[in-house]
């Protein structure tokens, strides 16, 4: 049986890494191990960042919805308190939107929050 070798499979293995790394500044882009150190790497931060960037969204609801409350007189957790007692259930996100594009809407939900936290406290 005639010995194999890795010729065609090399080839495509490397250039489907290359390609990968196009763009890469340097020696990265060109050579064979580098790119792969580099793939390596850009994976590893991608990875971590779509994480990061959900609790950087979080927060910024968050303060958008803290700024929207303090400007009607109440508190961010008193809100999110009096809303969950209420059985109302947006999402940050959300309440973030209402407070910026709809605050007749978010008033009243304000106004609900605050009903249902203060019956609550005085059981």
């Amino acid at each position: 049986m005639p010995r194999v070798r890795k010729g065609a499979a090399r080839t495509k293995a490397r250039k489907r890494l290359l390609k990968a790394a196009r763009g890469y500044w340097g020696t990265k882009s060109r050579h064979k191990q580098q790119a792969k150190v580099a793939l390596t790497r850009a994976g590893q931060f991608a990875y971590r960042d779509r994480r990061a960037r959900r609790r950087d969204f979080r927060r910024i609801w968050i303060t958008r919805i803290t700024a929207a409350c303090r400007m009607r007189g109440t508190r961010y957790s008193r809100f999110i308190n009096g809303l969950s007692n209420a059985g109302i259930l947006l999402n940050r996100k959300m309440l973030s939107q209402m407070a910026i594009e709809d605050p007749k809407a978010f008033d009243q939900l304000v106004k609900m929050a605050e009903e249902k936290s203060t019956a609550q406290a005085s059981k």
